[in-house]
């Protein structure tokens, strides 16, 4: 009787040691970010192998994560708002910078993909100032920017009257500055693409173009083909250069990359 009883009480202490192994071991419940050297059990480990897992994210790349990590700890890429509106350029009738931002409305987590830039920065000039005044366009190199940057212009006027759609300039690069290849900033990135030698189509639309005269500043309108004109790339001075105007065209017909915007 007594080898019975002893023998029952070992049967109930295993069972318990199972069921708070059960409870214990394994992700369940303790997913953590980054390597946490602290966020580990002991259990399988996913290589078959009994002994300290980790439920942190860096156990997969380290290979020591517990069996389970991939069922608990499922991998959550980083989920973003959309892009806000452009702000205004910040210095209203000088070449400047424009700011759109997004927010975080999921981090990601367990591997997933991390967030990429929460901001976003182009080159811009105001037409107007603080007070809604015309700037005045004075004369000067011509402003240019990425066709991507000046995208969402206005269309008609603020009478509602539609705006002249505007025309294409063709130059030949004769020059520009190292600093147009040395910027890493984000919205600096399309003056890498300026390179001497090639043929680049410019456009000019409203509101660069000047009403009164047809032409946006710069575009070499009054100028003959042997004339060097000058550049300038909003949104980085030093990034600055010459050309030649070939011709005026309806449409342009250049790869996108050498595709620009007067500013």
């Amino acid at each position: 009787m007594g080898s019975f009883v002893e023998f029952a009480c070992f049967l109930l202490v295993v069972s318990n040691l199972g069921k708070n192994h059960v409870v214990s071991g394994g992700c369940l419940g303790k997913c953590c970010r980054g390597r946490d050297l602290s966020c580990s059990t002991t259990d399988w480990r996913m290589d078959r192998v009994y002994g300290t897992c980790y439920c942190d994210e860096d156990c997969v790349r380290t290979k020591d994560c517990c069996f389970d990590f991939f069922t608990n700890c499922p991998a959550q890429d980083c989920a973003m708002s959309d892009w806000s509106f452009w702000s205004g350029c910040a210095k209203p009738c000088k070449p400047s910078v424009r700011v759109r931002v997004r927010r975080i409305e999921q981090p990601h987590s367990n591997s997933g993909q991390p967030c990429p830039s929460l901001e976003q920065r182009a080159g811009c000039r105001e037409y107007r100032d603080h007070r809604g005044n015309h700037c005045g366009l004075s004369s000067g190199p011509a402003l240019i920017t990425s066709m991507e940057f000046g995208k969402g212009r206005p269309t008609h006027d603020s009478y509602g009257n539609p705006l002249d759609s505007g025309f294409c300039v063709e130059f030949t690069l004769e020059s520009r500055t190292t600093q147009c290849t040395v910027e890493n900033r984000p919205y600096t990135h399309w003056m890498r693409y300026i390179t001497e030698g090639f043929k680049v189509c410019v456009v000019c639309e409203p509101p660069a173009m000047r009403n009164n005269s047809g032409s946006c500043q710069g575009d070499g309108q009054d100028s003959n083909k042997e004339a060097l004109l000058h550049w300038q790339a909003v949104g980085n001075p030093r990034c600055r250069g010459t050309w030649k105007r070939i011709q005026r065209t309806q449409q342009c017909n250049c790869p996108p990359q050498h595709s620009f915007v007067f500013i």
